[in-house]
């Protein structure tokens, strides 16, 4: 669910404001509505401009939340990654970053009560960035009791917080109430109570990453032939040896799939342009399904026989389609360089990037 948590005024002086007509702030973790997303976000200003992700993200929360998955998201997005900072090091780390006067550089780090003592720090910490104009924003995970309890008993941790005959839940409440005020003055509070990892960093994506969905999931389309070996390391595998070869063209047997002539005689058959219609629909199918489920990197194999002509075309026509399409796609023709090739004072290019 999203709705706005409530703001302290000595780093926060803005009203609530409510996001996709959720919640007001205040509520207890877990108990969103079915459905809704469980964020909650102040209307602070202290993040970069619209349409922009802060210069630095402070994550924060509850043991077992999820913090972990956050920063990961970030890494994926492009921050530089930091876990169990002290908050007495943000400012120096700030400074090392060259913030704020670098502004496309951009730092994730987790700060929470694993740093003892030191955390009691972080407010103050936060307080002095804003006085610094540095564009920062904080997270904080939450979770029910129950869910927490249920976490750590799947993962058999101590709690960072249980000391002697203290159990696990007297740790829970412990942290919750040390971590109490540093809620309030969150920027976002996200109850991972429901959500799975993938869930998670969609929502987190959908805060703070800069690009389209589409720029999160990079494509690399290769060719490559059956008779040289499978390609393990793909993730799609498509075979076109049903297609018409130019292998028994004479004229265009020395020739590869980068030449008009191939070219030419492989897109123009009937059968091509109806696979190519089927293929692309699929392509146009499947891939937004990657891109929701948080995918990052798509290896996608197009063979024929030897890799020489009809995979050839074909991977560059799915790249192109790919890329039209607003994927980040790389292309490279695995097995060309193998490939007899008998035309005089002619470069053959086995790598390109759209």
């Amino acid at each position: 669910m999203a709705h706005k948590a409530q703001s302290n005024p000595s780093a926060i002086t803005q009203e609530p404001k409510i996001l996709s007509g959720i919640g007001t702030g205040g509520e207890k973790p877990g108990s969103e509505p079915a459905g809704q997303v469980p964020v909650s976000e102040n209307k602070d200003t202290l993040a970069a401009g619209e349409g922009t992700g802060p210069s630095l993200v402070v994550i924060t929360g509850m043991a077992g939340a999820g913090k972990t998955q956050a920063l990961h998201t970030f890494e994926d997005i492009g921050y530089f990654c930091i876990d169990n900072l002290p908050p007495s090091l943000l400012l120096n780390l700030v400074t090392l970053s060259g913030l704020p006067t670098k502004t496309e550089r951009r730092l994730a780090v987790v700060c929470d009560l694993r740093s003892q003592e030191l955390f009691s720090e972080l407010q103050a910490e936060l307080n002095h960035l804003s006085e610094l104009e540095v564009s920062f924003s904080v997270i904080f995970l939450d979770a029910t009791d129950e869910s927490l309890l249920k976490r750590y008993k799947e993962s058999r941790r101590r709690h960072p917080l249980c000391e002697g005959a203290m159990t696990l839940l007297d740790g829970i409440s412990k942290e919750r109430e040390a971590l109490a005020s540093i809620r309030e003055t969150a920027h976002y509070v996200i109850d991972t109570t429901n959500l799975d990892t993938r869930e998670l960093r969609r929502h987190i994506r959908s805060l703070f990453a800069d690009s389209s969905e589409t720029d999160g999931l990079r494509v690399s389309v290769f060719s490559f032939g059956f008779k040289h070996g499978f390609p393990h390391d793909a993730d799609i595998v498509i075979d076109v040896r049903f297609l018409p070869n130019p292998y028994y063209e004479e004229e265009l047997r020395p020739l590869t799939g980068i030449d008009e002539p191939v070219r030419a005689f492989v897109l123009e058959s009937e059968q091509t342009r109806q696979f190519m219609q089927s293929w692309e629909h699929l392509l146009e199918t499947i891939m937004p399904g990657y891109v929701q489920e948080g995918k990052r990197y798509l290896s996608l194999a197009v063979g024929c026989t030897g890799g020489q002509h009809r995979s050839v075309v074909i991977a560059d026509e799915t790249a192109r389609f790919l890329n039209n399409l607003g994927y980040s796609v790389s292309l490279s023709h695995r097995h060309l360089p193998l490939a007899v090739v008998q035309v005089p004072d002619r470069t053959v290019s086995t790598h390109n990037t759209l």
